[in-house]
C-alpha cells in the first residue's frame, strides 16, 4: 500500500535482523564494482526526510499501537480470506524510514546479485579505480531512489531473497497519512494493518508463492540488464520510447524491454495485481465489522491515491507507481468478480499452484480465469 507523505521524524524499531556485512564477491572488480550497497544505505539515511515530528513518548505509543493493530488483524483476516499464517511466521516489524531503506537495500543486494554477475562477465571489466567510483555512483543512485520511495510506503511484505521475509509497517508514513487525511488514527492504523496482514498471510500460508515471485523477478531482471555491447542500442531506445513511458505510467523498465520481455512483465504485473487487489478486498470486507470509520477512510484514501501533481507525478510515472495504482483497481475487480462467480473457496484455487495464478489477459477478464481453472 502506498500514498504520498509530507516530509517531517520518527523513532521506531529498526530492521535489525538482516545480514548487512556480506562481502562483495570478487573484490572491486566483482559485485562491488557495480553497486556499493553500504554507500546506498548511507546515502539513503542522509537524504531521507525522517517524517512527522513526535516526542519520544508519542513514538513509543505509536509503535505499540501499530503492533496491537497488526495483532488484532490476524484473526479477522484469516476468517475472511480462509488463509492462515503458520505459527512460526515472523511477526510484523515496525520501522522508520531509514530502517525501511536498510531492509530494501539488503533485499536488492540479494535480488540483483545474478544481474551483477551477468555484468561482471562483460568484455569491458572496469579498472579498480573506475570500479570504486562506479560502485559509489550506483550506490548513491539506489540510496536516493529508496529515500524517495521510503516516504511513500505505508507497509510492505519484504520478500528478503536470501534472508528472513517479514512484514514491515512504516510508522512515520502511517502517521503522516492519517494526519493529512484527517481520519481517526486508531481506525486508520487498523485499516492499514488489515491490508498488510493479508500480504503476510498470502506469502506464509502459500509456501511456494515467495520463491515463485523471487525467481521470476530475478530471471526477468537478468534478461533486462544490458551488457556493454547493448548500451548504444539502449540509448536509442531511451530517446524513442520515453514519451510512451511517461504517458503510460508503466515505468522505466518498459523502456528497454523486448516484446517477449514485456509479455513477461505483464504476467508478473498480473500476479502483483492479484496480491494488491486481494488485500484491498479483504481489508474492505473486514473493515465495517471492526473499524467504525472505514467508509470515510476509504473515500479519502482513494482521493489521495490519485491526487499527486507536478514533479511527484513525473517521478511516479518514471518509477511505474502510476501502474501500481491500476493494480489495486484491476486486482480488486478480479477478486470480486471471481468470488461472485465461484465463491471464496473457488477463488482460493488461485493459491493452489503457480499455474492457477491469473495471466495478464485474465486479470482484466475474470471470466476467462474461471473458465480455465474451473471449466
Amino acid at each position: 500500500m502506498t500514498d504520498t507523505t509530507v516530509p517531517m521524524p520518527q523513532s521506531t524499531d529498526r530492521a535489525t535482523d538482516r545480514t548487512t556485512d556480506r562481502a562483495a564477491a570478487g573484490g572491486p572488480r566483482g559485485r562491488a564494482a557495480y553497486v556499493d550497497y553500504d554507500f546506498a544505505k548511507k546515502t539513503g539515511r542522509t537524504v531521507v526526510s525522517p517524517g512527522p515530528q513526535v516526542t519520544g513518548d508519542e513514538a513509543a505509543a505509536i509503535v505499540a499501537d501499530l503492533r496491537a493493530a497488526a495483532a488484532a488483524a490476524v484473526a479477522p483476516v484469516a476468517e475472511t480470506s480462509a488463509l492462515v499464517a503458520p505459527d512460526d511466521a515472523p511477526a510484523p516489524l515496525v520501522v522508520d524510514r531509514p530502517g525501511w531503506i536498510d531492509a530494501n537495500v539488503d533485499s536488492f543486494r540479494a535480488l540483483l546479485d545474478p544481474v551483477v554477475d551477468k555484468l561482471s562477465t562483460s568484455k569491458s571489466t572496469p579498472s579498480a579505480a573506475a570500479a570504486a567510483i562506479g560502485g559509489k555512483v550506483t550506490g548513491a543512485e539506489m540510496g536516493g531512489l529508496l529515500a524517495f520511495l521510503s516516504s511513500k510506503v505505508l507497509g510492505q511484505y519484504d520478500l528478503a531473497p536470501g534472508g528472513t521475509p517479514r512484514l514491515l509497517l512504516v510508522a512515520p508514513n502511517i502517521v503522516a497519512t492519517e494526519r493529512r487525511l484527517a481520519v481517526d488514527p486508531t481506525d486508520f492504523r487498523r485499516w492499514v494493518a488489515m491490508h498488510e496482514e493479508t500480504h503476510r498471510v498470502q506469502f506464509t500460508a502459500v509456501p511456494w508463492l515467495r520463491e515463485h515471485l523471487v525467481e521470476r523477478t530475478q530471471s526477468l531482471a537478468v534478461d533486462l540488464a544490458p551488457t556493454s555491447e547493448d548500451l548504444g542500442r539502449r540509448l536509442e531506445q531511451l530517446t524513442r520510447n520515453l514519451p510512451d513511458v511517461l504517458s503510460s505510467g508503466e515505468g522505466l523498465g518498459q523502456l528497454f524491454a523486448t516484446p517477449e520481455q514485456k509479455a513477461r512483465i505483464a504476467e508478473l504485473t498480473a500476479v502483483m495485481s492479484l496480491l494488491e487487489g486481494h488485500a484491498d478486498v479483504v481489508m474492505d470486507a473486514v473493515g465495517p465489522r471492526v473499524i467504525p470509520t472505514v467508509d470515510e477512510i476509504r473515500r479519502k484514501f482513494d482521493q489521495r491515491r490519485t491526487g499527486s501533481v507536478g514533479v511527484d507525478r513525473l517521478l511516479r510515472k518514471l518509477l511505474g507507481l502510476e501502474a501500481k495504482m491500476r493494480q489495486y483497481r484491476d486486482g480488486a475487480a478480479f477478486v470480486r468478480a471471481v468470488t461472485d462467480a465461484v465463491g471464496r473457496d473457488g477463488f482460493n484455487a488461485v493459491w493452489s499452484s503457480p499455474d492457477h495464478l491469473p495471466r495478464a489477459a485474465e486479470i482484466v477478464d475474470p471470466g476467462a480465469w474461471v473458465r480455465r481453472v474451473h471449466g
